[in-house]
């Protein structure tokens, strides 16, 4: 029964279909991304230039991209519990270690990114996929994708302060909020959780920076719904079919085949 699934699976992968879909299920870039390259005269089809996005790949065609060939294959979703000391990036010119090279899988980790970004010492809950049409939809604030984070500090955060984070700090990149601010345990002023919605750059660290404090600890607890629950750290799995789904939902879309 697996295998025909997987059988099935392959013969879906190697149908033809719009000529960007067919780059994007090859891992290369999202479709918007493909519609670039098509336009740029950078992709061929049995040898000659295509320029339109639109253009039905029929199967056994041969599709290049900056003159390599490529093939769709099965798109892969990832939930990595991200480690202290790991950059999160695909490469790094120091030569630090990276989460891709966390992931050990069959066939390598060849097309697969980070959705979004945790710095240096942020642990917790990271999505990882090959999927670039729906990586790039969560990462755009429009569809304000739920993060939730667990802060340990160095001052104790008094109650106004909490109010403060949820009004909003002026940042030099603007105006920062979180939609909620609390404290995790009673009697503890240490440790509070955040939710947010934006994605900016070290938000959390330079939010607590600009009311006088500083982040001991950070961690995401969750990201879009998943959790890091039963993930040891540095551990890594593969998203369940209905997770999937729901993510699809998230950005207002149903899960193609």
């Amino acid at each position: 029964m697996a295998q025909k699934k997987v059988e099935k699976a392959q013969d879906r992968i190697m149908e033809g279909g719009r000529l960007n879909r067919y780059i994007a299920r090859a891992g290369i870039c999202s479709r918007r991304n493909a519609d670039g390259l098509i336009e740029n005269g950078q992709v061929q089809v049995n040898g000659q230039v295509v320029r339109e996005y639109w253009y039905q790949v029929k199967i056994g065609d041969k599709v290049s991209v900056n003159g390599k060939m490529i093939s769709p294959r099965e798109f892969v979703y990832i939930l990595l519990n991200k480690p202290k000391d790991t950059i999160t990036t695909v490469k790094d010119q120091k030569n630090r270690k990276t989460v891709l090279d966390l992931i050990n899988m069959d066939g390598g980790t060849n097309g697969l990114f980070p959705v979004g970004r945790l710095d240096r010492n942020t642990t917790g809950a990271l999505l990882l996929t090959s999927d670039g049409d729906l990586g790039h939809r969560l990462m755009h604030p429009s569809f304000q994708i739920p993060k939730h984070y667990r802060v340990r500090t160095y001052e104790p955060i008094q109650p106004e302060q909490l109010d403060q984070l949820c009004r909003g700090i002026l940042l030099k990149d603007g105006l920062a909020t979180c939609d909620r601010a609390i404290y995790l345990l009673p009697g503890n002023p240490f440790e509070i959780g955040i939710e947010l919605h934006e994605g900016r750059n070290r938000q959390i660290r330079r939010m607590l920076e600009a009311i006088g404090n500083k982040v001991v600890a950070l961690e995401r607890v969750s990201y879009a719904g998943l959790t890091t629950h039963h993930l040891r750290r540095g551990a890594w799995r593969e998203l369940k079919e209905s997770e999937i789904r729901k993510l699809y939902r998230m950005i207002g879309q149903s899960k193609r085949s």
